[in-house]
């Protein structure tokens, strides 16, 4: 899967390495000693989650309180009641790649949730391992988590169709889940290049839908063109239009 998504990288060139311009984020299933290897021979910068160790709760003891920084919310402001550390010290890492650092959060559990069995002191614990060498701490661990994204695009694959399998055969639910990720995708890129600037940016399929993709419109022919009229008193005409106009002024790919 991270080879499918290089490939579409502007500039791809096969055999080639992207280099550490290029971000890989992945949750705790990406923290394993094959994907960070391969990552790191690949000269990618990553940024996966990290299973800490049992012997937790004795290694955070050993980190004094004013090493502890304030983590970030989404606003970079001071997120109250979570802190950030750097762990890497503290951790045998010899069978991991060398220049790996592991980074730790702990904060206290919003009001009326129910503490885990992995909590410590009635923290939420969590880590992640990066090879980056620069920048603080309450950064690198913002840029993380802002992967929660890939959460949003699941929940809106599946108000595109991919909450139910319709048919009844398994290739041909194959079928229908490709042709849910070409729509995600198609949308992806669509509110990227062509309403950006706009909150139309962020909007989810339900909206999508509601405010552009029912926008009445008829289909004419004329000089050998086929020309689009999108009706002009629908609330929502004239950001169709332009978005359409940005991406005709697109260079053809390749």
């Amino acid at each position: 899967m991270i080879r499918d998504a290089l490939r579409q990288l502007p500039g791809y060139r096969a055999g080639h390495r992207p280099g550490r311009s290029v971000l890989v984020r992945v949750d705790g299933a990406g923290g394993t000693h094959e994907l960070v290897g391969w990552l790191e021979r690949q000269r990618l910068s990553y940024s996966v989650g990290f299973t800490l160790p049992d012997t937790t709760p004795e290694l955070l003891k050993k980190i004094p309180k004013k090493v502890w920084q304030p983590a970030l919310d989404a606003e970079n402001e001071e997120r109250d009641g979570a802190w950030v550390a750097e762990l890497t010290g503290l951790l045998d890492l010899s069978s991991w790649p060398a220049g790996m650092r592991v980074i730790v959060r702990k904060e206290r559990p919003h009001p009326g949730a129910q503490l885990r069995i992995t909590d410590i002191d009635g923290h939420r614990v969590t880590a992640f391992a990066t090879n980056a060498k620069t920048g603080q701490l309450p950064d690198l661990e913002l840029r993380h988590r802002r992967r929660a994204r890939v959460e949003d695009r699941i929940r809106n694959a599946k108000d595109t169709g991919l909450r139910n399998l319709p048919l009844k055969g398994f290739d041909q639910n194959r079928i229908w889940i490709a042709i849910v990720a070409l729509a995600a995708e198609l949308t992806a890129w669509m509110q990227m290049l062509a309403l950006h600037g706009h909150q139309a940016r962020r909007w989810e399929p339900k909206r999508l839908r509601l405010r552009l993709y029912s926008i009445p419109a008829t289909l004419a022919h004329h000089g050998r063109q086929v020309l689009l009229h999108l009706a002009e008193r629908a609330p929502f005409a004239e950001l169709a239009n332009n978005a359409i106009l940005r991406l005709r002024q697109l260079a053809a790919p390749g």
